[in-house]
């Protein structure tokens, strides 16, 4: 059974910086396609950041040089690390795995297994 737990959610200022981490187990990530979707009220959820084969990564262009992914092969973890936080960055935080390939990477309906989520919430 393959299971995502996602956590490091909170509430912060504008500027400020929050670490995302979610715990997989049931697969390795070596051999999936590891992303962070968001979902704010009343929006379609939305590409955040992918990672592909622990190795290649991108970025929806909203948070390139704010946002970095990364992951822990040994605690079979992908984090995300969000600096420079704005309000728009306000959202329930996704984890989620998949075969996805680089032309449907930022595609959610290229992953198979989701997190519950955890909310960020941006707010001065």
């Amino acid at each position: 059974q393959v299971q995502l737990e996602e956590s490091g959610g909170g509430l912060v200022q504008p500027g400020g910086s929050l670490s995302l981490s979610c715990v997989v187990s049931g697969i390795t990530l070596r051999s999936y396609s590891m992303a962070w979707f968001r979902q704010a009220p009343g929006k379609e959820r939305e590409f955040v950041a992918a990672i592909r084969w622990a190795a290649t990564k991108y970025y929806a262009d909203s948070v390139k040089g704010r946002f970095t992914i990364s992951v822990d092969n040994v605690k079979n973890a992908v984090y995300l690390q969000m600096n420079t936080l704005k309000i728009e960055d306000t959202a329930v935080y996704h984890c989620a795995a998949g075969r996805a390939i680089v032309s449907t990477i930022r595609n959610p309906d290229a992953y198979n297994y989701w997190g519950q989520g955890t909310q960020v919430t941006v707010s001065s």
